[in-house]
């Protein structure tokens, strides 16, 4: 492990009022070009992060923002999402003219295209391992996944300036599981020195990808554990007003399934949503105690205010304000339990169109970007739940 001295993440953005302002990126595999239409919303409106966090596909996401130069992420970004769906058996979809219509021709498309993606993999992405796994040896990582991803970091090494990751224009993080430990862990560009292979960690969900070996230890795809990484964002960064833009490819919300696919569906939706809004709600209970503490201590008199008690709560109380937006994305009635690796060029530029509309929307609000003013310090804006449109 290469520890690194701290560094400005500040970046010119927008002028708002908070001092960090933090993209957050949920795992979704083939979901993830939703994330992609937002951040090129943000961008158009001249709203660029100083922190990035992601797991899984959101990994990626972030990798490509870090590692370039404001004026080429959205193309990186494009070029990446282009490149992983091109399929010349589904490709004619792209074309309006020829788009399935109604919902059960569009529904048998997408079955047909995540059949592929199994057979097939994802070009510069992943590809069916050969020979299977069960005529590889024990004990190689060639027996312990159904595909290889070695296309996945030639791909990274293409379209991501890792040298710019490391020189901290950018706070940069990805979450990762140890494989031995069971561990939780962030790799984070303030404490290490970002390769291709940590952010292939953070996608490598088993038994579909392998692990990654990492200074001798071996790491799965985060979302195993927690697939949303604002925690880190606001329990591991320096006190700051932060504004976060949580872009969530999961909704924890939906209907009671009606067979046994949806079942399916929703089952993924739940494990994959991974508690966000439990997140936001106890974040929001301890930033209430810290500013009632600040409000506290501040009253205490002088020989009070310097007792050994007293300096030793001031290290937790503050007044600093969170505004969280959250951006999730609405699965269509034709997608299925199989939209994470349903990797059609259609299906790409719909997520996309999404992510871009939904954050258009959400920023036409003044309020989404206002400083919290509650007691708690911390505030949430939803356009599913807040907007009036």
């Amino acid at each position: 492990m290469n520890v690194l001295s701290p560094k400005d993440f500040r970046t010119e953005k927008r002028p708002l009022p908070f001092e960090c302002i933090a993209l957050v990126l949920q795992g979704g595999g083939a979901l993830g070009a939703y994330q992609a239409g937002v951040y090129e919303a943000l961008a158009e409106a001249n709203i660029h992060p100083d922190w990035v966090a992601g797991v899984s596909i959101g990994a990626i996401n972030s990798a490509i923002i870090a590692g370039n130069e404001p004026a080429e992420r959205v193309p990186k970004l494009r070029a990446f999402w282009r490149e992983i769906t091109a399929n010349p058996l589904l490709d004619w979809a792209a074309a309006p003219s020829f788009s399935p219509i109604g919902n059960l021709p569009r529904s048998l498309f997408n079955q047909f295209s995540a059949a592929c993606a199994l057979v097939s993999g994802a070009p510069g992405f992943f590809s069916l391992r050969q020979p299977v796994p069960w005529l590889q040896a024990d004990g190689s990582l060639e027996g312990t996944s159904f595909y290889e991803t070695k296309h996945l970091k030639s791909t990274l090494e293409r379209l991501v300036d890792f040298d710019r990751i490391n020189a901290g224009r950018m706070r940069f993080s990805v979450g990762a599981v140890n494989v031995r430990s069971g561990n939780f862990v962030y790799f984070d560009n303030d404490q290490h020195t970002i390769r291709p292979e940590h952010v292939m960690a953070s996608g490598s969900l088993p038994p579909g990808f392998p692990a990654v070996e990492i200074d001798g230890e071996f790491y799965w795809d985060g979302g195993l554990i927690s697939n949303t990484p604002l925690q880190w964002v606001v329990e591991h960064g320096a006190r700051q007003d932060t504004l976060a833009f949580q872009v969530d490819l999961w909704s924890a919300r939906g209907e009671f399934p009606r067979n046994l696919s949806e079942v399916a569906t929703r089952q993924k939706e739940i494990q994959y949503a991974s508690r966000s809004r439990a997140h936001t709600d106890q974040f929001k209970q301890y930033q209430r105690a810290r500013h009632t503490l600040a409000s506290l201590l501040s009253k205490l008199p002088p020989e009070l205010l310097h007792s050994e008690e007293a300096t030793a709560l001031s290290s937790i109380a503050d007044h600093k304000v969170y505004k969280l937006v959250h951006l999730t994305y609405r699965s269509k009635q034709h997608e299925g339990h199989s939209k994470d690796y349903e990797f059609s060029r259609l299906s790409m530029e719909e997520h996309w169109r999404a992510g871009y509309l939904d954050a258009v929307r959400t920023l036409r609000h003044p309020e989404a970007l206002q400083r919290p003013d509650n007691l708690e310090g911390v505030s949430t804006y939803d356009l599913a739940e807040d907007g009036r449109e």
